[in-house]
């Protein structure tokens, strides 16, 4: 026929133009995979030569080995030879208008020197990135120290390749690959609701509010566990870390959590399990414990001038250690010998009893425990059983003329403390028959205080992560210390100090002084004299003007003053009456201490001296029982036979 001539039949997968004894004919099994697995529909005419078949019944043989092992239960069958395992792909056939570098060379980016690399895609680079690296990205040479990895994998980087082509040329393989691995890591992104895999989504305050922590520090913390807790399909490594820490700052339960990350409870689990038990071995150690840090650090770091004025020797060489034993609530349980050993008399509930120790900055030391909580473990016999037993090499840690500041829980220990040479500062007891405290005793009990205050306020630290507040379930038990010390690690790392205060000097000179009040009320007999108050009237008006400043000077401290407008608040607004003795001043009957006021007096301080003086100042907090309803306001009912009408009509 006029212009017939030889035909053309190129195979159909890898588009090599065929001999006709390597040219076969496509039959229903063959076109059925290469639409399934190239999405290549063939027409009639078309054919496929010999070696890309040969791909084809190799797969379709290694898809048969269950047929072959059924086989093999047969004495006489012998089975046939293996074949060297071949992967069926799909030639370079799809142009694509994205920059490439060369096929076969490109340049190092840092040391600028050629070698055999593999094609690199600049747009297809970032993808691989999006992926986590599953896909090679060759941008430098292997053995130069600035390859482009996982760790240095950057923008800039990326802007340093050298394209030499406009277009890339990629297989059916290749394209179906990227698909698969696009469309997984969507539904990964679907189901997180909060992620921690990028420092894009959550802002700085979001991960405080969060986790407790900042993103910085969030970023540092996952340095001590990428390496211990795995990856899974599910969450990273960054996600476990998040969800462990959002537990303990939430309290949030695990079906709740379940919910927000869109997590089976197995998998929230074992991602609290795995952090911190990698936590615990990697972090704790070097933030908490008295292995991790020296004696003279605590001196010279942790330790408050407040503190070294009112109980050092002058030496500055002197640890002080503040002690107290806080509570982890948990549920009662049914072993009745637990249910005896963990309750607490005190408390009225069960509970354990981790003993902190803390400096005067509020720097955890240690956290010890817990204990138990019956009579048998008090402050002080937790103590003795510290320094028994020796834990974390206490008495090697401890030197001689250290102080502990503790409470009158520890009173039973003071003994043993005095044997080993440290110092200890408990506030003062009443002997029996003494109605107060003298001057020297109730100055000494309040500069106690003035330091002491630091451990409940660390403590406090460590309720404010919501899980340890709450009632813990029994199944916890065992892990409760590592929950206490890991969030005290935390605390030492990236939260900063208590506020120090630096009123030492006046607070050690006015414990001293004399207190000339006690003296002239028991020369003169006022206790015993009658006492006439009268209504204000004008006699207050020469009252001095007082500051914030002034007040803190008189009070030695704001506690007070913070109280100072709800004492005056109840005063104001409630049925109290306010009446004056202008001859005699007010003395304080807590103990005879020298100018430290209680808080009722501060109160009138502030008020008569400073907030009558202030139209702008609020008095207290606003009184949320107006919303409530009263039983006990009932009204009586009234008998109609008694009313004035009654007896009218009668």
């Amino acid at each position: 026929m006029p212009g017939s001539g030889p035909k053309y039949y190129p195979c159909v997968l890898c588009n090599k133009r065929t001999k006709p004894h390597e040219r076969r004919s496509i039959n229903k099994s063959v076109a059925k995979y290469l639409k399934k697995n190239f999405l290549i529909t063939h027409k009639q005419e078309e054919k496929i030569c010999n070696t890309c078949r040969h791909k084809y019944y190799v797969k379709e043989t290694r898809q048969s080995s269950v047929v072959q092992h059924i086989l093999s239960d047969d004495e006489d069958y012998a089975p046939p030879a293996k074949r060297r395992s071949t992967v069926l792909s799909s030639p370079p056939s799809v142009s694509l208008s994205i920059p490439s570098t060369s096929k076969s060379h490109s340049y190092c980016f840092i040391c600028k020197k050629p070698g055999p690399k593999l094609i690199v895609v600049p747009s297809q680079a970032r993808f691989s990135a999006f992926l986590k690296k599953e896909v090679i990205i060759p941008a430098g040479c292997r053995c130069c120290p600035g390859h482009l990895t996982e760790d240095n994998f950057t923008e800039d980087a990326i802007s340093k390749i050298n394209c030499t082509n406009d277009n890339v040329i990629l297989n059916r393989s290749t394209i179906m690959d990227l698909l698969k691995k696009l469309r997984y890591t969507a539904l990964q992104n679907e189901q997180s609701r909060i992620d921690f895999d990028t420092d894009k989504v959550l802002s700085d305050s979001d991960f405080i509010n969060l986790t407790g922590i900042n993103k910085d520090n969030f970023n540092d913390l996952h340095s001590y566990i990428k390496n211990t807790v795995r990856n899974t399909p599910t969450r990273s490594t960054r996600t476990s870390l998040g969800i462990f820490l959002f537990k303990l700052k939430s309290g949030i339960s695990n079906k709740v959590l379940s919910t927000i990350f869109n997590i089976s409870r197995s998998s929230l689990r074992r991602a609290i399990s795995c952090v911190r038990q990698a936590l615990v071995k990697n972090f704790v150690p070097e933030n908490l414990g008295f292995k991790h840090i020296s004696h003279d650090d605590v001196v010279n770091l942790h330790t408050r001038p407040l503190a070294q004025t009112l109980f050092g020797d002058g030496t500055n060489t002197q640890a002080i250690l503040v002690l107290d034993g806080t509570y982890m609530y948990i549920q009662k349980s049914g072993n009745f010998h637990f249910q005896r050993r963990s309750y607490s008399l005190h408390k009225g509930r069960p509970l354990v009893k981790p003993m902190v120790v803390v400096t005067t900055t509020g720097y955890f030391v240690t956290v010890l425990g817990p204990y138990l909580a019956d009579c048998k473990n008090n402050d002080a016999a937790i103590l003795k059983h510290m320094f028994n037993t020796n834990v974390e090499d206490i008495k090697e840690w401890v030197q001689d003329s250290d102080i502990f500041v503790v409470d009158r829980g520890f009173r039973d220990s003071l003994e043993l403390l005095d044997d080993l040479g440290i110092k200890a500062q408990m506030p003062s007891f009443l002997t029996k028959g003494q109605k107060q405290m003298t001057t020297d005793e109730a100055n000494a009990s309040r500069l106690v205080t003035k330091v002491r205050w630091v451990v409940e306020s660390a403590n406090a630290r460590i309720k404010r992560w919501k899980y340890l507040s709450h009632v813990l379930p029994n199944k916890q038990v065992p892990y409760i210390g590592d929950y206490v010390c890991i969030v005290c690690g935390i605390s030492n790392k990236y939260l900063p100090p208590l506020s120090p205060e630096a009123l030492a000097a006046k607070m050690l000179h006015l414990s001293k002084r004399v207190n000339t009040l006690k003296q002239r009320v028991e020369e003169e007999n006022l206790e015993r004299r009658k006492t006439i108050w009268k209504e204000p009237d004008n006699i207050l008006d020469d009252f001095p003007l007082l500051d914030e400043e002034d007040l803190r000077n008189i009070t030695c401290g704001v506690y007070q003053i913070k109280l100072s407008t709800s004492y005056i608040q109840e005063h104001l607004e409630g049925n109290c009456q306010i009446l004056v003795h202008k001859e005699d001043e007010p003395f304080d009957t807590a103990g005879a201490r020298v100018r430290w006021s209680m808080c009722p007096y501060c109160s009138i301080l502030w008020y008569l001296g400073y907030a009558r003086h202030n139209q702008d100042i609020s008095y207290g907090v606003q009184n949320w029982g107006a919303y409530l309803e009263d039983a006990a306001s009932i009204p009586q009912a009234v008998d109609e036979s008694d009313s004035e009408e009654s007896v009218i009509e009668e």
